[in-house]
């Protein structure tokens, strides 16, 4: 059995080697949480030893964030942090890999304004819109992961004595990326193949549309001609492999934009902007939600709708087998790294550029010619159950499992 310390320098190795790949000379840009500084310093540490460059780090306060949404006058809020976002892009056009260490407190802003939330997202999201494009066209590397704060510990395992909550969500993380085994980039090569074995069957079948039936959830999807899936590792303009999830269990793809019609529910409750939006359902006509409800946090979602109107348009279809190890360990993290890659989910917003053949090499207007949206968002939900089962349509108008009772059909 492994030591905690044998685990942490695991996971940086991890971060480092699969999730950024980091190669011989590159930079890379480590956004770190406060919270996690001993995670942070040993990727700082990691990245040196593969070779990096440079590794310039920013540290992240949730707590420092909170006084801002309470104190700071709403005009501060809505000036873009042009520096920060002109750095970014510049490190990545010149070849830096991006590596997130985040921790999550799901309740961080409950109580503040909806609206000031929302103005505050949407500039930094204006700010940082091309460095957006080029992550999701897989121009660079770049990748995400996690590590506990007390407020999400507290949320997850609000049973657990508060002295052992953090150790228990350390168990879980490292559980969840494979940090916990012996030869951990072994098990990662191996769950990728996995992953681009179920992608490639399912581009082999290229179907035309597929079909959601679960309660509450009666869906059809429509794919672009040409559409690509995708799972596990990606390739960036230099053809280096990289994981942008750990950890990751999906095998996705991008929908038709104006072909998604029917009504879809949520099965897992999403943390949206420091807020809980649970027990919800959009419904569809040509693509667009013409209706939504939540039971909680509904002002919240429909102010992510708002973004723009292609926040009101589905980006990705995302496949998740019922039995996958984060559905399993049966944890509800409230944070979407970990519940999207235990469930079946959709994503309202922009689509990914390389969900089309040869999408990273077409502009804009190409992309939205072959079907994809685009938005300034992209939020992903889970709709997956052990009751969901998912059909493809064939070009013919034949119907194929592909999912019943939440697992792989084939």
């Amino acid at each position: 059995m492994l030591t905690f310390e044998q685990k942490l320098n695991n996971y940086a190795e991890l971060i480092v080697r699969v999730g950024a790949n980091v190669q011989q000379g590159q930079s890379v840009m480590l956004s770190a949480s406060v919270e996690a500084p001993e995670l942070a310093r040993l990727v700082v540490k990691k990245a040196y030893e593969a070779g990096a460059y440079q590794v310039k780090v920013q540290w992240q306060d949730d707590a420092v964030s909170r006084i801002k949404y309470d104190l700071a006058p709403e005009a501060s809020l809505l000036e873009a942090p042009k520096w920060l976002a002109g750095e970014r892009l510049e490190m990545v056009e010149q070849g830096a890999a991006s590596i997130t260490i985040s921790t999550a407190d799901p309740d961080l802003l409950r109580g503040v304004p909806i609206d000031r939330v929302n103005k505050a997202d949407l500039t930094l999201r204006k700010a940082n819109e091309k460095y957006r494009e080029y992550a999701q066209a897989f121009k660079f590397s770049w990748s995400l992961a996690t590590a506990p704060s007390a407020a999400w510990a507290a949320k997850v395992f609000p049973d657990v004595p508060e002295e052992e909550q953090i150790d228990r969500l350390w168990d879980a993380i490292f559980k969840m990326v494979r940090a916990d085994q012996p030869d951990p980039l072994a098990a990662w090569e191996a769950h990728i193949r996995v992953l681009k074995e179920k992608a490639a069957y399912l581009n082999e079948k290229s179907y035309s549309a597929l079909h959601y039936t679960a309660p509450g959830t009666d869906l059809t999807i429509e794919l672009p001609e040409g559409h690509v899936w995708l799972g596990g590792s990606k390739s960036n303009e230099q053809g280096v492999l990289f994981v942008p999830n750990l950890p990751t269990e999906e095998v996705y793809t991008a929908p038709f934009r104006d072909g998604v019609n029917g009504t879809v529910s949520s099965t897992k409750p999403l943390s949206y902007n420091g807020n809980i939006i649970d027990r919800f359902s959009f419904t569809f006509e040509n693509g667009r939600v013409v209706s939504v409800s939540a039971e909680q946090g509904e002002e919240a979602l429909k102010g992510l709708l708002d973004t723009d109107e292609g926040a009101k348009y589905l980006g990705e279809v995302a496949l998740v087998p019922h039995h996958s190890p984060i559905s399993d360990s049966n944890i509800l993290f409230y944070k979407t790294l970990f519940d999207e890659n235990a469930s079946c989910h959709l994503a309202v917003g922009n689509a990914y550029a390389s969900c089309v053949k040869d999408g990273a090499k077409l502009s804009k207007e190409e992309l939205a010619a072959k079907g994809l949206n685009r938005s300034m968002a992209h939020t992903d939900f889970m709709v997956g159950s052990g009751e969901l089962d998912i059909y493809g349509i064939t070009a013919s108008g034949e119907r194929e499992p592909v999912l019943l009772n939440g697992n792989w059909a084939f």
